[in-house]
């Protein structure tokens, strides 16, 4: 067990977890939602700490990230649990783990640092579950890392605290972002929880931080894929991060809690991105599905394309040593330094003991 931080005693007696909006009320030896937060002896501890459910070597673009150090190769891991119920999770069997033992893999944050450098890994991503939840895990592999020299990454649904959140994203140097719906009913239906802390979220980590943004939307027929929707979500998108935040939408494949509803169809991901495109983003790809010319990136300038992509291979550079479109000098928003790396779209899982 390892100190949990941003826990409150109440006057009744219940320990309140202030991680997430939650604000889960414990008793002696009670978990919270996410079920990885437990009150012990009066404070709050972390029981997945240092214990992970995998660790894996995956391509930067699978988070998806197509604007940082584009193919480069990122050591992704992730613990059990979620502080969000989403009935259509495509990680469930982990983020939705009651099962401690099924963190079979130890590793301290140093040992995480170490092995993502000497696997010449650009980064290290926290990711499969929500990284707020094992907050102090990942902070610490972050600040880790970054004496290695070693990026963080995070891919989150943004559901968390003001206080904990400046913490945690001082120490990201990029996040994937779920905008899972642009309605309140979505989020209180299908994942249990508000949008509000969500755009709040996402606001701060654009507009206040370092940490380079991009964000996903999983597109769900007939939940969250009305013109409407996505002509409002592409206008607050725009509005609060501005033109150049990447914006991915993704299709939706029958899972967990929603295995009868169907799967999102190309056209109507097409059409997300033709809305977004019109609205004003200049960036915006498709995901989960193969799609060459929505997956590539191109010049907001001239309309060049400056990388190429096949599935999470890259198929084509079209940019100079500053990130800047060699037909006309624009400059192409993220964190692109030199040439691209060449990793594509291989999967490498490790066991960080025989490393």
């Amino acid at each position: 067990m390892h100190p949990g931080k941003f826990a409150q005693m109440q006057e009744d007696g219940r320990l309140r977890c202030e991680l997430c909006p939650r604000y889960c009320s414990l008793r002696e030896g009670q978990r919270g939602m996410c079920f990885v937060r437990m009150r012990q002896n009066d404070g709050m501890v972390l029981d997945t700490y240092g214990r992970s459910t995998g660790f894996c070597i995956d391509p930067i673009e699978k988070k998806p990230l197509n604007h940082f150090h584009p193919g480069t190769p990122v050591l992704s891991f992730g613990t059990a649990g979620c502080n969000l119920a989403c009935k259509f999770c495509q990680n469930h069997e982990i983020s939705k783990s009651r099962e401690v033992d099924s963190l079979a893999h130890e590793a301290s944050p140093a040992r995480i640092a170490e092995v993502a450098r000497t696997q010449a890994c650009t980064a290290v991503a926290f990711t499969y579950n929500d990284p707020v939840i094992f907050h102090e895990y990942a902070v610490d592999t972050a600040m880790a890392c970054r004496d290695a020299g070693v990026k963080s990454v995070a891919v989150t649904a943004g559901y968390v605290c003001d206080a904990p959140r400046a913490e945690f994203f001082a120490h990201m140097d990029a996040a994937n972002i779920d905008l899972k719906a642009f309605s309140p009913e979505f989020y209180r239906k299908l994942t249990g929880s508000e949008i509000g802390p969500v755009l709040d979220c996402i606001r701060y980590a654009v507009q206040e931080t370092d940490c380079w943004v991009e964000l996903t939307t999983l597109l769900i027929p007939g939940e969250n894929d009305s013109a409407a929707e996505l002509e409002a979500l592409s206008a607050w998108v725009l509005e609060t991060c501005g033109p150049d935040v990447p914006l991915h939408f993704s299709a939706f494949h029958p899972d967990h809690r929603m295995m009868h509803h169907p799967r999102t169809p190309v056209e109507t991901l097409l059409n997300a991105r033709g809305i977004a495109k019109a609205a004003g983003l200049h960036h915006v790809y498709i995901g989960n599905v193969h799609h060459k010319g929505a997956q590539s990136s191109y010049c907001s300038g001239c309309g060049a394309e400056v990388i190429g992509r096949d599935w999470y291979e890259l198929s084509g550079w079209a940019l100079d040593d500053h990130g800047a479109c060699v037909v006309c000098g624009t400059g192409f928003p993220g964190r692109i330094t030199g040439a691209p790396g060449t990793w594509g779209r291989k999967r490498r899982p490790l066991r960080m003991v025989e490393v």
